[in-house]
């Protein structure tokens, strides 16, 4: 197998030098007091060891329970209030019967009540599992299986929701849901307390909860085939909450605002835990604007905010305003904010600080932007190779010897994370998923290995820039793409033969469009395509272009030329027609 030749970005990372890395330490070493109040510890060998996120937030609340908490504009809850709220909530699970170990889904837009429920459901050592609400009939189906297959007890599953997403569980088909609606939860967790206060303390599970026991599980789309659902341990939450917070330093006046949806672990950990850790407020947006970001961070009073690398884009695409400086947000974290466009988003909307990052749902390791370098997902203490891949498969290269091929500093190339006691796997809730994600045997007999599916490049000081994803998935709008589910979508619909789906290079856009090639028969409708793709997969998954192609070449072992198509994107295909997604259907391009 050759190694992989990557689409690499039009503006590279910066090296990391000697001086860059001094200006950081120099930086950091400002904050250390903020650091020390939050005492932060990567290092956690008892994976055994009594602690949750459930008994992480009440201690919090004990220690400053007047401090604002979560905000939507002017409404503000408190540490102490929310607490107790969540407290209420988990009487009432109880009492409907969920217990350590079953799962709960939660099913809402973005609110404070999000928040609340998953708070309400780790404290019973129960495991909240977070479904994307977007997704249209199969994939929203499909989610609900896995978590009711995932329920220990065989119970019917409890959903959390709100009024509009709870019009969509009648259209579950094979899932025994429990719905119960948020505005429900409130009504009766108030009806219990004032039967009976002892239900605003914590309920006696949380004591018991354990770090290896699941949190929560995420929806993630892997590298093939359906959403997988990852499992977040609080172990795991724990962790990430220390890093990140080494990362973001905030302070505890601070006001981090959340526009990213709660079902993602950019807001669900990222932001819940290192707004924890500080003693923070959380200003939650029910949707993204990017007409409205500005001003619905100046009403939140916001100092933060995390970010996907689209987002960055559709507020520089915004039309200058003056609200553009009016703000008082110094800090932007997230991932995906591509180098060519670093300095000017800085710039346009005087940002001091950029913590970018790389994480991933089901990963056993992260990079955090701890020492402030430019246009890098950061720093890693845990260990990791780069090595090179397969670019059609996204599997390591291996040599005569057996053993995978590490690159040279600054070369893309696969990145694997050693799995070791202090960099654990949860994995995903299918066993045989999280094994074709390990790689054995990597550099010596008995070792292993988490393969990301990621093309990083070394830029320095155990930093690294991100480059693009390997294999059977593209990243399109912050989202993975597993092309097999598109292109299972695709060959359901009448007219269509067969397809392959890959993602396309757009100019001015981060990450890949869809594109698929099919072979179509005599009664092909484009607009019956857009129509069928748009009701099967979330509105991210639906190809961008369509190449009709007489028919599709493979390998000799029968598998799909995905790499030959990708490299031709959408402006080399010859005589092929080429249609793009439009309001209603797929039109011909000229």
């Amino acid at each position: 197998m050759a190694a992989p030749t990557p689409t690499v970005h039009s503006e590279a990372a910066d090296p990391v030098t000697w001086a860059s890395m001094a200006r950081g330490v120099l930086g950091l070493l400002r904050d250390v007091p903020v650091l020390a109040r939050q005492r932060p510890s990567l290092i956690h060998f008892d994976e055994h060891r009594r602690w949750s996120v459930g008994r992480a937030f009440a201690a919090a609340a004990a220690r400053h329970p007047d401090r604002p908490f979560l905000r939507t504009g002017g409404t503000v809850h408190t540490y102490g209030e929310c607490n107790r709220r969540a407290n209420r909530w988990s009487a009432v699970l109880a009492e409907h019967g969920v217990r350590r170990g079953d799962v709960v889904a939660v099913m809402a837009h973005n609110s404070p009540e999000c928040v609340i429920a998953m708070l309400a459901i780790v404290k019973l050592g129960a495991v909240t599992g977070m479904v994307n609400h977007t997704q249209p009939g199969d994939a929203l189906n499909h989610s609900f299986g896995v978590l009711d297959d995932a329920n220990r007890r065989g119970a019917r599953l409890v959903v959390l929701h709100d009024d509009e997403c709870g019009e969509q569980l009648g259209a579950l088909t094979g899932v025994d849901t429990d719905p119960i609606a948020l505005a429900e939860m409130d009504a009766r967790g108030s009806a219990l307390a004032a039967r009976n206060p002892a239900v605003q303390a914590d309920p006696r599970a949380t004591a018991d909860v354990r770090a290896d026991d699941p949190a929560y599980y995420i929806f993630t789309s892997g590298t093939t085939g359906w959403p997988k659902a990852s499992v977040m341990s609080h172990g795991r939450w724990q962790t990430a909450m220390n890093g990140f917070s080494m990362g973001l330093r905030l302070r505890s006046d601070d006001v981090l605002f959340v526009t990213l949806p709660f079902y993602h672990n950019n807001a669900l950990t990222v932001c819940v835990a290192t707004a924890l850790a500080a003693g923070a407020c959380l200003a939650v947006s029910p949707k993204f604007s990017a007409s409205r970001f500005w001003d619905e961070a100046i009403e939140n009073e916001a100092t933060a905010f995390c970010y996907i690398g689209e987002l960055c884009r559709y507020l520089l695409a915004q039309p200058p305003r003056p609200t553009d400086r009016a703000h008082s947000i110094r800090l932007a974290a997230g991932n995906g904010l591509r180098p060519e466009i670093w300095d000017e988003f800085a710039d346009r909307f005087g940002i001091d600080r950029i913590v970018e990052f790389y994480a991933a749902s089901e990963s056993n390791i992260g990079f955090v932007n701890i020492l402030d370098q430019r246009k890098t997902v950061g720093f890693c203490p845990l260990p990791y190779i780069v090595v090179e891949a397969d670019e059609a498969t996204g599997l390591p290269v291996r040599g005569p010897d057996g053993r995978v091929i590490e690159v040279p500093k600054g070369t893309p190339g696969l990145l694997l994370g050693k799995i070791t006691r202090l960099a654990r796997i949860d994995g995903y809730t299918d066993p045989a998923a999280t094994e074709k994600k390990i790689v054995r045997d990597a550099l010596k007999d008995g070792d292993s290995y988490f393969n990301t599916g990621d093309l990083v490049a070394d830029v320095g000081f155990r930093h690294v820039a991100f480059v693009d994803r390997l294999g059977d998935t593209f990243r399109w709008k912050g989202e993975n793409v597993a092309t097999t589910q598109v292109e299972a979508a695709l060959n359901a619909v009448p007219g269509v033969a067969e397809s392959v789906v890959y993602g396309v290079a757009v100019p001015g856009a981060d990450g890949r469009a869809g594109m698929a090639a099919v072979v179509v028969e005599d009664d092909f409708d484009p607009r019956l395509v857009a129509t069928e793709l748009r009701a099967r997969l979330p509105h991210y998954a639906v190809p961008l272009y369509l190449r009709v192609v007489a028919a599709l070449a493979r390998t000799s072992t029968f598998k799909n030329q995905r790499v030959a198509l990708r490299e031709e994107g959408y402006a080399k295909t010859g005589a092929d027609p080429v249609y793009e997604l439009g309001d209603d259907s797929y039109v011909r391009m000229a």
